[in-house]
C-alpha cells in the first residue's frame, strides 16, 4: 500500500464504502439493472470500493406472489447475466439483491459481483412471516439450501450465509453479507462472521417504514458494529416499492464500531449514493486489543472454521483519494456544545467521586494544592472544594498556597489569590526565593552568582521546592496533597519527577488532557456551579497562556511550555490516535493534516474560540510528531511508571502504569521515528 500516494485514504488503512438507493420498478428487472450499473458507476466515480445495494433490488422487494412466476424468475436471470458482464469495467464489489432458484426453492439472496465474475450467493438467512410480511409464502430459508455452490446465469458460484469476502489487495478488508431479517435476530449471522474475521458488514433489507421504525434501525446496525468490532452497512428499499399496504424510506447507513458514519436523507426523491471512508486499521487495532473479542472467537471455533473464504481484489485507485471524512482536531473534546457540557460535567463528577472517596476511606479532612494561577492547579482547586463540600466539610479545609519562585509572574499570583479568596479556601504564600538561592548555592549553580543560565537545574530546583513545602504543610495539616498535572504534560514527559510537580498524594487531573481541562475549567465558569465571583476568576484563568513559570519573565519574555514540546492542541491529536489506537506516525500524519491543515479551516466546532483556531502546514505538523514521538516513548516512560493514584476519566485511555499504559521505561522510539522520517523524505519534509 506504501506505493499509494501519500494523500490517498487507502494507503492508510481505510476504505470508501457506499449504499446505494435506486428508484425501483416493481417487476422489471431490466429497468431496475440500468439504475443500479448508474448508481454502480456513480460511486466508482467516487473511487468507492464496495457498493450496497437494497434486498431483491432487480426485482423489487414488493413483488408478493408475482416472485412465483416464471417470466420476473427469468428476467432476473437476464438482468443478473446482464449486471455480471457489465461488472467487468467496474473496480471493487457490489453486493446486488435478487430472487434466485435452485433445488426448485426460491431464495431471497444477495449477489456478490466484481469485473465480470459472480464471486458468490448469500440467501437469506430468516425468513419473517409476521404482521405485514409473509416471506415463507414464496422463499426458503438458507438453511433449506442442500448444495453449497448454486448455478446463476450459467455460472457456477459458492452459496450460502458462510461467506467471507477478503481483499488480497486492502489490508483488513473482509465483507460479510446478511439480509433484513437476519439482523433483527438475537444472534445474526454477521456476528460469526466478525469473530471469524470479517470487519464490514452489509445489510441489503427492504425494511418498509413505519413511525419510529428509524430510530430502531439506527440502534440495531450502532450495536452490531459496537459489538463485533466493525462497520455496518444498511441499504433499504426506498422509490418505487409498491405502496399498496406499505411505505418505503430508502433508509441508508454506514456505522463503524458504534459510530454513526454516515446517513442518508431518508424518504428521498431520486437515486442516490451515501459514501463514507472506514477505518480498518482501527477495526483491526481495536480487535487485537479486546481479549474478551478474541476468547468469544476460541469458544466458537470449530463454527468459525466452517466459514468459507473467498479472495477478492478491490484494486485500490492509484490516484490521491482524499479523506472524505470528518477527523475530530480535538479527539477529547465533544463538538456539539451541549455533548460538551454533559461531559465536562461527567468528567468532573468523577474527579470529585475520586477524590471524595479517598478521603473518606483515608479519615483525611484537609486537602492541599498549590495554586498556581494556571488552568490545572486551578482545576485541581474547583474539584478538592466540591469534594469537601460533598463530604459535608467547610470551604476552610481547602488549604491553598502560592509559592512564588523567580518564574511566577504577578498576574498569575494575583490571579491564585483571586481564586483562594472566591472559594472561600484558607490561603497561603510562601516565598520560595530564598529557599531557591540557598539551593542554588549549595549546587554551585551559576545562578546563584546572578549569571542569567536558566537549565532545567534552575528549573527544577523550585520544583523541587514547591512540592517539597507542599507536602510538608500536608503532614503538617494532616492533609492530603492533590496533584495537578495533566494527561498532556505526562505523554510529553513535561513534569518534574519525584519530589516535583509529578507526585502527589492523589492526582485528580492525570487522566485529563490540556485541552479538555481548559474546556472544563470554561464549563464550571459559565455553569453556575460555584458562584459569580468564581466564574469571574476563572474566565480570566482559562485565556492565559500555558507556562509552568520557573524561568524569570525577563528571560526572553518569560516560559511558554508550547514553545519546548510543541502545541498542546497538537500533541493531544498525536496522543489520542497513538496511544489509543496505536497508529502508525505516517497514518497519524495523515490525520492531523486532515483536522489541522489549511484545507480544514472553515470546519471549526463552535466549541472552539475564534481566537484558538489555528492550522497547521504538513511541515509543522511533522517537526511536532517527531517531538512527541521521542518523549512519549524514549524519554518519559520512567516518570508514568511512579505515577500516583487517580481516577481514569474517557475511554481515550489513561497512561497508568496500573491500568491503560504498561510500557517498559527503557524502549526506543526507534520504529516510529523511522517511519515517520521515511514519509518526511518521501514527502520533501527534511
Amino acid at each position: 500500500m506504501d506505493a499509494l500516494p501519500f494523500q490517498s485514504l487507502y494507503r492508510h488503512g481505510f476504505v470508501r464504502v457506499a449504499v446505494a438507493t435506486p428508484a425501483v420498478r416493481v417487476a422489471d428487472p431490466v429497468a431496475n439493472l440500468e439504475a443500479t450499473l448508474a448508481l454502480a458507476r456513480a460511486a466508482v466515480e467516487e473511487h468507492a470500493r464496495l457498493v450496497v445495494f437494497p434486498e431483491l433490488g432487480l426485482s423489487a422487494y414488493s413483488n408478493e406472489d408475482l416472485f412465483l412466476q416464471d417470466a420476473l424468475l427469468a428476467a432476473v436471470e437476464t438482468a443478473v447475466d446482464r449486471l455480471i458482464e457489465a461488472s467487468g469495467s467496474l473496480p471493487g464489489l457490489l453486493v446486488v439483491g435478487a430472487p434466485i432458484v435452485s433445488e426448485a426453492r426460491l431464495f431471497n439472496c444477495a449477489l456478490v459481483v466484481s469485473r465480470g465474475s459472480l464471486l458468490g450467493v448469500v440467501p437469506k438467512s430468516f425468513l419473517p412471516s409476521y404482521r405485514e410480511f409473509y416471506e415463507k409464502r414464496q422463499f426458503s430459508p438458507a438453511s433449506a439450501a442442500r448444495e453449497s455452490e448454486i448455478v446463476v446465469a450459467g455460472r457456477r458460484a459458492p452459496f450460502g450465509p458462510d461467506l467471507v469476502f477478503e481483499a488480497d489487495d486492502v489490508r483488513g478488508f473482509a465483507l460479510h453479507v446478511e439480509i433484513c431479517e437476519d439482523l433483527w435476530v438475537p444472534i445474526p449471522p454477521s456476528s460469526r462472521a466478525a469473530l471469524a474475521g470479517a470487519t464490514v458488514l452489509a445489510n441489503l433489507s427492504a425494511s418498509d417504514v413505519t413511525i419510529a421504525k428509524a430510530e430502531y434501525r439506527r440502534l440495531l446496525c450502532a450495536s452490531q458494529s459496537g459489538r463485533c468490532v466493525a462497520a455496518y452497512l444498511y441499504a433499504a428499499a426506498g422509490p418505487g416499492e409498491s405502496t399498496t399496504d406499505l411505505a418505503w424510506d430508502g433508509h441508508a447507513l454506514v456505522y463503524e464500531n458504534g459510530e454513526l458514519l454516515a446517513e442518508g436523507e431518508r424518504f428521498p426523491t431520486r437515486p442516490r449514493v451515501v459514501v463514507a471512508d472506514v477505518d480498518l486499521d482501527r477495526l483491526r487495532l481495536e480487535r487485537i486489543r479486546l481479549t474478551s473479542f478474541n476468547d468469544q472467537a476460541e469458544r466458537e471455533a470449530d463454527a468459525l472454521r466452517a466459514l468459507r473464504r473467498i479472495r477478492v481484489r478491490l484494486e485500490p485507485p492509484s490516484v490521491p483519494v482524499p479523506l472524505r471524512r470528518e477527523v475530530p482536531r480535538f479527539p477529547f473534546v465533544p463538538g456539539d456544545p451541549g455533548v460538551l457540557d454533559e461531559r465536562c460535567r461527567e468528567a468532573f463528577e468523577i474527579q470529585v467521586q475520586g477524590l471524595a472517596t479517598r478521603l473518606r476511606s483515608s479519615g483525611i479532612e484537609r486537602v492541599v494544592v498549590g495554586f498556581s494561577g494556571g488552568l490545572d492547579s486551578t482545576h485541581a482547586a474547583l474539584v478538592a472544594s466540591r469534594a469537601l463540600s460533598r463530604l459535608g466539610l467547610p470551604p476552610a479545609n481547602l488549604l491553598g498556597v502560592t509559592l512564588p519562585g523567580p518564574g511566577t509572574t504577578e498576574p498569575s499570583r494575583l490571579r491564585a489569590h483571586a481564586l483562594m479568596k472566591a472559594l472561600g479556601a484558607t490561603a497561603r504564600e510562601i516565598d520560595l526565593a530564598r529557599a531557591v538561592q540557598l539551593e542554588l548555592e549549595d549546587l554551585a549553580h551559576p545562578a546563584a552568582r546572578g549569571e542569567p543560565r536558566y537549565d532545567v537545574t534552575f528549573e527544577n530546583v523550585q520544583a523541587g521546592q514547591r512540592a517539597s513545602r507542599l507536602f510538608r504543610l500536608a503532614n503538617f495539616h494532616r492533609g492530603l496533597l492533590v496533584g495537578t498535572s495533566d494527561l498532556s504534560e505526562l505523554a510529553l514527559g513535561f513534569t518534574t519527577y519525584g519530589v516535583g510537580d509529578h507526585m502527589s498524594h492523589y492526582a485528580v487531573n492525570a487522566s485529563v488532557p490540556k485541552t479538555l481541562i481548559q474546556h472544563l475549567v470554561r464549563w464550571a465558569a459559565r455553569s453556575g456551579e460555584f458562584g459569580d465571583e468564581v466564574a469571574a476568576v476563572l474566565a480570566e484563568i482559562a485565556e492565559a497562556p500555558f507556562s509552568p513559570e520557573l524561568l524569570p519573565p525577563e528571560s526572553d519574555g518569560g516560559q511558554h511550555a508550547e514553545a519546548t514540546v510543541g502545541p498542546y492542541e497538537l500533541q493531544d491529536f498525536h496522543l489520542y490516535w497513538i496511544s489509543r489506537y496505536g497508529c502508525r506516525p505516517s497514518k497519524v500524519l495523515f490525520l492531523a493534516a486532515e483536522a489541522w491543515g489549511d484545507a480544514a479551516r472553515g470546519h471549526w466546532p463552535p466549541t472552539i474560540p475564534a481566537e484558538a483556531r489555528r492550522a497547521y502546514d504538513l511541515a509543522t505538523i511533522a517537526r511536532w510528531l517527531a517531538v512527541f514521538l521521542e518523549r512519549f516513548f524514549a524519554s518519559s516512560q520512567f516518570k508514568r511508571s511512579a505515577l500516583p493514584n487517580g481516577p481514569k476519566i474517557g475511554s481515550g485511555g489513561s497512561l497508568s502504569p496500573r491500568s491503560d499504559w504498561r510500557a517498559p521505561s527503557d524502549a526506543s522510539a526507534a520504529p516510529w521515528l523511522d517511519e515517520l522520517r521515511t514519509v518526511r523524505r518521501e514527502l520533501g519534509l527534511g
